[in-house]
């Protein structure tokens, strides 16, 4: 949620410095903004808007190469999106420059405390507090004042800051909120994710907690909020700036669709061998996790759906309790844990917000952490025991795709790997599963072949007003996904239910106006999802059944089927589910006209409460 781009170094042009912002756009935002310092000038354009407006607005400046810039996307969290609240933001005397992403807590009680001392507020944010406490601490350091500042703050912040008073260098800071600083052959740089510097730095760093980068465009020194010199280790960027554009698609979201089966063969080759699954570093030794008798998982949205479909498969092969529950809620529940648990916590960027607290509140309790995650330099992955990396690679679309994919099946890896180990699951049996799971990103390929036949049933049902998602066993979690997809990038109100408790309050909604989406592909709960079409047509509703090319029954009663090729573990449907469902949601996104890559009021991370 928004995001900050910041650079010091040898002269940027205001076009190249836009386009490094608008890596961040992904990350949702309503307003943006650029200050530059060159010497004791300083440039202001925000606008609430998007970039390709901000852009427009600087071609007719004078001003087009800068030395020192700090850009910023705006996700409004107090405050309207409008100029004054845009970020970047500016003390009294106009010399402070603040970029902020997260939520002060306290500013309220600042900002009386600093307008009694004489200070002028332009804006209704939290963020604006900062730029006056550095002001009212400013002595003849701003990194002095800067580190006295954090000590007022609380709440989550990542900061860019800078000041005319010393315009040769830009101040980071992270606390709770994820911020990367990188190095590059035309200066430095700070951002709140990779993609925004993919074309300008050759290595980059995350700062960790409590971290303060002093950086210019000669060096970058890190420092604790004690003002103590810290080491920070930089690694080569190795995401190649094309992994993160559309590679000729409409949209990013299409193309992550598309890369599923690259993915999961990504997968494959990486975490098995020789007919068996392994995890290299994966950081839990085989003798903890034999001993553990109890797992629980906490995710939020998209990634959620993915543990709760690995809630299945695991009770199943591992004969372990699960228990699933979203971040949100699980980190303020009374659970009893303890060293014998272990908690799977699951997300893309790793920096989402409840699910780090709750694995923070699961480890002070004595379980041990495994994080499902696709950035392995994020904060997940640091503060976990041990970790599984998704390999999805960068994914841009707010609707999460290929990383969603990507997280079920490491988890059915990983089920086979902790059935092995645990000697629940039979080796003959773990063969069987593993052989099956080589086979699905072929069949991937076999529905996305099939995306123009997805797209005219799209078009049929883009008319409905609403949606019901139903599904039965380990087909609830894809009906709870499908229905996520199509309410994010279609604003469609749609609803995931198991298909069991339609009597029980959803089948009051039934009629022709209303579209029900039934997975009914064939398991041993087929013969009652067929029960539930029948009273469904009972009642009028139009159904689009999700099926096998085998099916002689439910076909016959639906209004449009997409046939998804058939398995013979039916476990692994969720995968080819996904696709099928994800295609769906995007077509009926686009007929309606909707922003699919950036749906209103989303954000791609989630990293304030």
């Amino acid at each position: 949620m928004c995001g900050i781009f910041g650079y010091v170094g040898s002269g940027l042009s205001f076009s190249e410095l836009v386009y490094g912002l608008s890596r961040l756009e992904y990350r949702g935002y309503d307003s943006c903004g650029i200050a530059s310092l060159d010497g004791q000038k300083l440039f202001l354009k925000k606008r609430a808007g998007k970039i390709n407006q901000l852009r427009k607005d600087l071609k007719s400046t004078e001003k087009k190469v800068t030395s020192l810039a700090l850009l910023h996307t705006r996700w409004a969290t107090h405050g309207e999106p409008n100029w004054a609240n845009c970020h970047p933001h500016l003390d009294c005397e106009k010399k402070i420059v603040v970029a902020h992403n997260g939520i002060i807590e306290n500013f309220l009680e600042l900002k009386q405390s600093l307008i009694k001392k004489g200070h002028r507020f332009s804006s209704q944010t939290d963020s604006e507090v900062i730029a006056h406490l550095i002001e009212e601490f400013y002595k003849n350091s701003l990194l002095a004042a800067v580190v006295k500042t954090v000590k007022e703050l609380k709440g989550s912040f990542a900061l860019g800051i800078a000041s005319l008073e010393e315009p040769d260098k830009i101040i980071a800071v992270r606390q709770a909120s994820p911020l990367i600083v990188g190095t590059g052959p035309r200066g430095n740089f700070l951002t709140s994710d990779l993609p925004a510097i993919l074309n300008f730095a050759q290595k980059a760093a995350y700062l960790d907690e409590q971290q303060i980068a002093v950086i210019t465009s000669k060096k970058i020194n890190v420092f604790n909020f004690k003002s103590k010199p810290v080491r920070l280790r930089f690694k080569k960027v190795d995401i190649k700036p094309e992994e993160a554009g559309k590679k000729g698609y409409e949209h990013f979201m299409l193309k992550e669709i598309n890369e599923q089966p690259a993915v999961l063969k990504r997968l494959l080759s990486v975490y098995s061998s020789r007919g068996k699954v392994s995890f290299p570093g994966l950081g839990l030794k085989d003798g903890y996790l034999k001993k553990v008798k109890k797992v629980y998982i906490t995710a939020c949205g998209t990634a959620y759906h993915a543990g709760y479909a690995a809630k299945y498969f695991l009770e199943k092969y591992c004969r372990i309790s699960v228990e699933i529950d979203t971040s949100s809620e699980f980190r303020y529940r009374s659970l009893a844990l303890n060293q014998g648990d272990l908690l799977i916590a699951i997300s893309q960027s790793g920096e989402t917000a409840d699910t780090l607290a709750a694995v923070r509140q699961a480890k002070k309790e004595g379980a041990k952490v495994l994080s499902v995650c696709n950035v392995l330099g994020s904060s997940l992955a640091k503060e976990s025991h041990g970790i599984i990396p998704t390999l999805a690679g960068p994914e841009i679309g707010v609707a999460s795709t290929k990383a969603y994919t990507a997280q079920i099946f490491c988890l059915y890896l990983f089920c086979l790997y902790l059935g092995r180990i645990k000697g629940s699951l039979k080796t003959s049996l773990a063969a069987e599963v593993l052989k099956e799971l080589r086979r699905i990103p072929h069949l991937q390929e076999t529905i996305l072949r099939s995306s123009l036949k997805v797209k005219k049933i799209a078009g049929r049902f883009s008319k409905f007003g609403s949606f019901l998602f139903l599904g039965r066993g380990i087909n609830y979690p894809s009906a709870l996904e499908g229905a996520l997809k199509l309410k994010e990038i279609s604003y469609i109100p749609a609803e995931g239910y198991p298909a069991g408790e339609m009597k029980h309050g959803p089948i009051a909604l039934i009629d022709e106006y209303r579209a029900v989406v039934c997975i009914a592909v064939q398991d041993e709960l087929y013969e009652k999802m067929f029960s539930n079409v029948q009273e469904i047509k009972a009642r009028k509703g139009k159904v689009l059944a999700i099926l096998n090319p085998t099916d002689s029954m439910i076909s016959t009663l639906s209004d449009a089927v997409i046939y998804l090729p058939g398995v013979v573990n039916p476990d692994l449907n969720p995968l080819l589910v996904a696709v099928a469902t994800q295609l769906f949601a995007y077509f009926v996104a686009k007929n309606l006209g909707c922003e699919i890559d950036q749906p209103r009021n989303l954000a791609k991370s989630v990293t304030v409460e």
